[in-house]
């Protein structure tokens, strides 16, 4: 490409976000310098001293002026911002597909599996995380087929390869908004992407996801990439020998605890209630972890602050604990005790919400947490929502077992779903055709 600025890409091994970031550019065409900070400790130092401090990747550079990390850089892109650093910005784009797939984690591409073989010619937009949660998780011990376990982004890029050798298409992008169109019944629905791309569908199948969860607490906004991370496989080897705190009770908890005793000095982990919502299979591990004085936990325990700075990153935090849990809810009760504790690193594991913000202008049902409201029960049509043509799969409809082989069943059914939604919609187009009656000769 000529006239293409300089991008450089500071990455590091067994990174999501990094293989995000460079998929991203990848598919735009740019070429870019990739410089890996695992095991160059000089690439290291200098990636720290360009980004004022920042010790986690990726980074990104254009033009040696700093975009930032995986967030800040999609976020461009979701404007059409970054297009135009890059010389590359298009005017708007529409085109119309017999159906479109919002997100590419396990239940997304399986959808898109399922819908190339019916020759339905699915666009999947990859969404804010490519890929969806399991590209944070390193061992995936329990899809079927992987005796030995399998590296989430490993699973998940095989299902890319796997969709698209079925004639699905891939597209980098995140929807900014889908309405049905009533009065347009050859395209019911208008989906536009955050860049300004416009398409339309015969069909919709949600399978966005959802996105972590944080607390909202004092020097989070500050410190988020400087010692506080919702990602432990991206970011935990950037503190080794530290000791490290993550924040939660459930699966991910559990299992970043157990992931980040290969770097940490002492992992501790803070609950705010007495008993763990994780599996016995993760609290089981971290109890290991416990006897052989890896991790600590701390239980009835809540964060409030976080101190430090861009600078220094992460210095300490501020707990607090009450043995009735939920410490802040009590936080006027006496035996509420507020204190200080060392800590270098902070991770989140405190659930998800599901992203389904792009699908308000359909009317579609939502529960007040914002997951879709799909038929469900038996026969066909489990995944359908009230809105006709828009199916839902994953964990934008599950919040109980969220778990990578049910989002893969919801994904195969809302592809079946909606191959006997648009097959019907053409037997019901090809009988009005039938109906009308011939033109009267002159």
């Amino acid at each position: 490409m000529t006239d293409q600025p300089r991008v450089e890409i500071y990455t590091k091994d067994d990174c999501s976000h990094c293989d995000r970031v460079t998929d991203l550019f990848e598919g735009k065409g740019v070429d870019y310098e990739e410089y890996n900070v695992s095991e160059n400790d000089e690439r290291f130092e200098e990636m720290v001293e360009r980004t004022d401090g920042r010790k986690t990747a990726p980074e990104v550079f254009i033009d040696d002026e700093h975009v930032g990390g995986w967030d800040d850089t999609h976020e461009l892109d979701e404007t059409g911002a970054l297009d135009e650093l890059l010389g590359i910005a298009d005017g708007e784009i529409v085109d119309h597909r017999p159906l479109i797939i919002a997100g590419t984690g396990i239940a997304g591409l399986t959808a898109a599996i399922y819908a190339g073989r019916a020759n339905n010619e699915p666009l999947v937009i990859e969404g804010d995380e490519p890929g969806g949660q399991l590209t944070l998780t390193t061992d995936v011990a329990n899809y079927p087929g992987f005796p030995e376990g399998i590296g989430g982004p490993d699973l998940v890029n095989r299902m890319k390869e796997q969709a698209t050798q079925f004639g699905a298409e891939l597209k980098n992008g995140i929807i900014e908004s889908v309405e049905r169109v009533e009065q347009r019944s050859s395209r019911p629905f208008r989906v536009e992407l955050r860049n300004g791309d416009v398409y339309t569908a015969d069909a919709v199948i949600a399978a966005s996801g959802a996105s972590a969860r944080t607390l909202g607490i004092p020097g989070e906004d500050e410190l988020m990439g400087y010692g506080l991370s919702t990602c432990a496989t991206c970011d935990g080897a950037f503190f080794r020998g530290e000791d490290m705190l993550v924040v939660g009770g459930g699966d991910a908890a559990m299992e970043e605890a157990t992931f980040l005793t290969k770097f940490a000095d002492t992992v501790y982990i803070a609950h705010r209630r007495e008993e763990f919502r994780a599996e016995d299979y993760w609290v089981d591990r971290v109890h290991e972890k416990v006897e052989e004085g890896e991790i600590e936990i701390m239980k009835n325990t809540e964060l409030i602050e976080i101190h430090g700075s861009q600078e220094d990153g992460v210095d300490h935090v501020t707990l607090v604990e009450n043995d009735k849990g939920h410490p802040t809810d009590r936080l006027d009760d006496p035996e509420t005790e507020e204190f200080d504790f060392d800590v270098s690193a902070v991770f989140y594991a405190i659930g998800h919400t599901p992203n389904t913000n792009y699908l308000e202008d359909t009317g579609v049902e939502m529960d007040d947490e914002g997951y879709l409201q799909t038929k469900g029960g038996d026969g066909g049509g489990q995944t359908e929502t009230h809105v006709p043509g828009l199916f839902g799969a994953g964990d934008v409809v599950d919040f109980h077992y969220q778990q990578a082989v049910t989002a893969a069943g919801m994904g195969s059914k809302a592809a079946l779903d909606s191959d006997e939604y648009l097959e019907d919609r053409e037997r019901a187009g090809s009988s009005a055709e039938e109906a009308e009656p011939a033109a009267a000769d002159d």
